[in-house]
């Protein structure tokens, strides 16, 4: 199977900075439209037979041109949604931002037991996310797109991926509609193939450090 993992548009909590994994979440700016509205012509060869989206509205509004020009009807998994930000939710200043990417950080190294404070812990995002990633698997299709969240997706892809090792992600930037495309299925394993456009090999690997593991925080 391949799966493309489509990061959202921009937000107001983009362009302010705020930690915000709340459900239903801010829409998409006007900017964050337009890069929705590229994305059928950026995808338009790509054979995508099913389409995702998380609880969240601006992964459902980014979701919305895509599906229009591709006649599909998204389908909505809460387990998509983005980390929790738990205590942090609704902060910008650096020690909440800290506090959440250390944890994030914490998983992607293989301390999954620890908890996001005041939110939930490794083990159960990487719970509900990848049961979330099994349902998408059921469509019983070759190719889906699945849109959700900056930390979320780059958790998880780069900790499943066989040929990264799991901090990848953490160590590299998604951007507002940057897409993290993988190969293969839960049971027989997955490859990263694609980053944003840059194919990803076991020994092409660039280190990318980022500020922040969401990007522009969620």
């Amino acid at each position: 199977m391949r799966l493309l993992l489509i990061r959202h548009g921009q937000t107001p909590a983009n362009v302010d900075g705020v930690l915000d994994a709340a459900v239903p979440g801010p829409g998409l700016t006007d900017l964050g439209q337009q890069q929705a509205a590229a994305l059928p012509d950026a995808l338009a060869d790509r054979g995508i037979e099913r389409l995702f989206v998380s609880t969240l509205v601006r992964t459902q509004q980014t979701a919305a041109p895509l599906a229009a020009a591709l006649g599909l009807e998204p389908v909505v998994l809460d387990g998509l949604r983005e980390i929790e930000a738990g205590d942090t939710q609704g902060k910008r200043d650096r020690v909440s931002v800290q506090l959440y990417i250390s944890t994030v950080h914490g998983w992607s190294a293989g301390d999954r037991a620890s908890r996001m404070p005041g939110g939930e812990s490794g083990e159960e995002f990487f719970a509900r996310y990848e049961g979330a990633i099994r349902q998408v698997e059921a469509a019983g299709v070759a190719v889906a797109a699945v849109v959700s969240h900056g930390a979320a997706i780059r958790t998880w892809a780069s900790a499943v991926a066989q040929n990264t090792p799991d901090e990848f992600g953490t160590k590299r930037n998604l951007e507002n509609t940057g897409i993290v495309e993988l190969e293969g299925s839960t049971a027989d394993g997955w490859r990263l193939v694609d980053w944003e456009g840059e194919p990803v090999g076991g020994d092409e690997l660039v280190d990318r450090t980022a500020q922040d593991p969401t990007g522009e925080r969620f």
